[in-house]
């Protein structure tokens, strides 16, 4: 997960998760424009083990963080690169061996002239909610909620013990997905010998289980020095105010 390299950043003709549209429309008698993403809604789940008295949360590289941190720490460099691709990618019409050649040359100084200015992978390590797409319209969230417990974290849950928190938008100014948030308690006897935790590499990615014990999991949620979505925060505040009566927690910060 820490060895990030090969940079290349190039223009996005195409892809089966976003699709860029700009819509045009008229608000108060006023014409306006908005650029905006369309993809999947979603489904995450707060798992809380019953039997160590932790939450369970998976780790990952994120690309879209690990760039935004790049941009701030090497701004011109970044999109004077993406300029560049941008515009290879609009003279196609040129001599295809030239292209060929010039498209090495800048991969070789992006791998060796530049190395030294790319950031750690680890500033592009976030901690997440179990989570995702939902990409199978024949299920329901929850047995798509239950899906990826099991295959992401090696926990299997039956769909009658999920518990539905809400439902809620996320960037709201580029995609406004749904996302729905679900509650499930497991012990260790649901742990199934799934490599507890590792995401198969044929399916793109690498994803490590972590635990945060329930008596950090405040202090975790409000720690600014811990990459984490605001799903991490939300459900842990959610959790302490809902069911720290069952488990006589304290819910001070």
């Amino acid at each position: 997960m820490e060895q990030i390299n090969n940079i290349q950043v190039v223009p996005c003709t195409s892809s089966d998760i976003l699709k860029p549209f700009r819509v045009h429309y008229s608000q108060n008698g006023t014409r306006k424009s908005w650029d905006f993403m369309q993809t999947h809604d979603s489904v995450s789940v707060l798992i809380f083990n019953t039997t160590r008295h932790c939450f369970i949360l998976v780790k990952q590289f994120r690309p879209a963080v690990y760039m935004c941190e790049w941009e701030k720490s090497q701004p011109e460099k970044v999109k004077e690169k993406v300029s560049e691709e941008a515009g290879k990618d609009a003279s196609k019409g040129g001599e295809p061996g030239a292209e060929s050649a010039e498209t090495e040359t800048d991969n070789a100084e992006l791998d060796s002239g530049h190395i030294q200015d790319i950031p750690p992978a680890s500033v592009g390590v976030t901690y997440e909610l179990c989570a995702r797409p939902v990409d199978k319209p024949d299920l329901s969230l929850e047995e798509i909620a239950r899906q990826e417990v099991l295959e992401e974290c090696g926990y299997d849950v039956p769909v009658t013990k999920l518990r539905r928190i809400t439902s809620y938008r996320l960037g709201v100014g580029v995609t406004g997905a749904k996302q729905t948030m679900f509650y499930a308690e497991v012990s260790d006897e649901n742990c199934v010998g799934v490599a507890e935790g590792s995401r198969q590499a044929s399916e793109g990615e690498l994803v490590e289980v972590v635990k945060v014990p329930l008596h950090e999991a405040i202090r975790f949620a409000y720690d600014e020095n811990i990459p984490k979505t605001m799903g991490v925060i939300f459900s842990f505040v959610w959790f302490h105010s809902n069911m720290s009566p069952k488990y006589k927690i304290s819910t001070n910060v």
